[in-house]
């Protein structure tokens, strides 16, 4: 049921690079990716709170969106970044008042982990949604429902790559929806699926 209660909703989002591994290019979607992410920034923002672990093919869209919506809503953006990556983090990181800054433990598997366990341990999450996306989708999908199992899980299948494999391989039966697969509708698709659950 939707409250007036701010609340916390996970992105696990990126665009497939073609050098990795060929299974999630070949159903990538790039556009639909592109399209997802900005109707759930456009639709969550106002009233909830996007938390991610900032990859560079994410965190620009991000804030495009929050220019947009011209609206004070820092509070309702909380991005988590290594400092393995330290050298590498995008320019539009220095928009946003409030990054997590987890630590670099030596190699970027354990570092990424690190941050990954640093996100879901330290906030509760409403729902969290899938798009695109590579191994770390896989990942964060498997971290996710052990973290928060009681969670909405939204795996939004048409964008392709590792949410559509996270969708046809783990997501349960009984939770499989067509319009996760074809509806590309996405600003009502999160307004149905999404706010009007949490």
């Amino acid at each position: 049921m939707a409250t007036n209660e701010v609340k916390n909703i996970f992105l696990s989002a990126s665009a497939p690079l073609p050098e990795r591994d060929p299974k999630y290019i070949g159903t990538a979607d790039i556009i639909a990716i592109r399209d997802s992410v900005i109707a759930l920034a456009t639709t969550v923002l106002p009233k909830h709170r996007l938390v991610w672990g900032g990859h560079p093919s994410i965190t620009p869209l991000i804030y495009y969106v929050m220019q947009k919506l011209n609206l004070s809503i820092q509070n309702h953006v909380l991005l988590y970044q290594s400092l393995f990556f330290k050298d590498k983090f995008p320019s539009d990181n220095n928009k946003f008042e409030n990054i997590v800054f987890t630590e670099n433990v030596g190699d970027v598997h354990s570092s990424i982990q690190h941050m990954r366990n640093r996100m879901f341990s330290e906030n509760k999450f409403s729902a969290a949604i899938f798009i695109g996306g590579m191994d770390g989708i896989e990942v964060e999908y498997n971290m996710f429902i052990k973290y928060h199992p009681d969670a909405l899980i939204l795996p939004i299948a048409s964008t392709g790559a590792a949410t559509k494999l996270v969708y046809d391989n783990q997501f349960p039966e009984e939770l499989k929806n067509e319009r996760f697969l074809k509806d590309y509708g996405y600003m009502s698709l999160f307004q149905k699926f999404l706010i009007d659950k949490i």
